[in-house]
């Protein structure tokens, strides 16, 4: 099977921090024999989008691909434009999320073959999910090689943190309204609270190993990959109740996933202060998360598709 990701996130050396997740599932599907995979990415912004399906045109000019994957509602614009096979768009968060980008990606979905969601919860944001709309369920999943358990002495002397003393991590820019940043430094009150805003995503696992706990109380989650790699890190993680926080979270001692109260967050966050080196044992729960189970997912979803348009 050939299939072309089209994508306006994906990281470059000027933006390193733009869609590692898409790279990771890109990387998932080209370690597999099954499928051969050409990548198109190109920036964000409104005169990128409007030249990409010229360019996908000229570029791929008499070939057909099986499947044209776009990442980002406002990508399948162009990824059907070109008219280089059937179109699968998985939906990420601000393409249902903010007015314009919604207005966008409901006017192209109904001339893509599948539309795809990152979670159960957040496909509820298109009208009809599950009843008179097919929504796929296909998350990008995580790298678990490069989110691992690192000494957290090693990880605080890298990043120039005390040895000693508890800090928490907002895993987001503190600028994206959705994460509620505000709610964590209401939840961490004197603590220490790191974020993650221009981070490059090779030191992420430092930034969460480095930490007591991760916070991550969200108003709403298109998935919610930062619990994951929490869990992967084997670092307590505390989320609200979206996106896949209840399913990724439920039964690890010491994670939480519970509605925002600053008290319950705060009584939850308890044990974790106090400890010198609080873990979790949630490496088994993450990998079932991995790019590589996803990416095997996503295979299985174009065989699916690509069935029904032959039958």
């Amino acid at each position: 099977m050939r299939a072309l990701i089209v994508s306006n996130m994906y990281p470059t050396a000027q933006r390193p921090a733009l869609g590692p997740f898409v790279r990771d599932q890109v990387e998932a599907l080209r370690r597999r024999v099954d499928v051969e995979i050409e990548l198109f990415a190109f920036g964000p912004g409104p005169r990128a989008l409007v030249n990409a399906a010229r360019t996908l045109r000229s570029r791929y000019r008499g070939q057909r691909f099986d499947i044209v994957h776009a990442h980002f509602g406002l990508t399948a614009w162009p990824a059907v434009l070109a008219r280089l096979g059937p179109v699968v768009v998985t939906l990420h968060g601000n393409d249902l999320l903010v007015r314009r980008s919604y207005l966008a990606t409901r006017a192209i979905l109904p001339f893509t073959a599948l539309t795809a969601a990152v979670s159960r919860d957040f496909s509820a944001n298109l009208p009809g999910a599950g009843t008179k709309r097919r929504v796929a369920v296909l998350p990008v999943g995580i790298d678990v090689h490069r989110f691992r358990p690192i000494p957290r002495a090693q990880a605080r002397a890298r990043l120039g943190l005390a040895p000693d003393g508890p800090y928490l991590l907002f895993p987001h820019d503190p600028s994206r309204p959705l994460k509620r940043y505000d709610r964590a430094v209401e939840a961490a009150g004197d603590v220490p609270l790191l974020t993650l805003g221009g981070v490059p995503p090779d030191e992420v696992p430092y930034w969460i190993n480095a930490a007591n706990a991760v916070l991550v109380p969200s108003q709403t989650e298109g998935f919610g990959l930062a619990v994951i790699e929490a869990l992967a890190c084997g670092v307590p993680a505390l989320g609200t109740p979206v996106g896949i926080h209840p399913v990724v979270l439920e039964g690890i001692d010491g994670a939480y996933c519970g509605p925002w109260d600053p008290d319950a967050w705060r009584a939850a966050l308890a044990p974790h202060l106090a400890a010198a080196d609080p873990r979790v044992d949630g490496r088994a729960r993450a990998e079932l998360f991995s790019a590589d189970a996803m990416a095997a997912r996503v295979v299985e979803a174009w065989r699916d598709l690509l069935a029904e348009h032959k039958a």
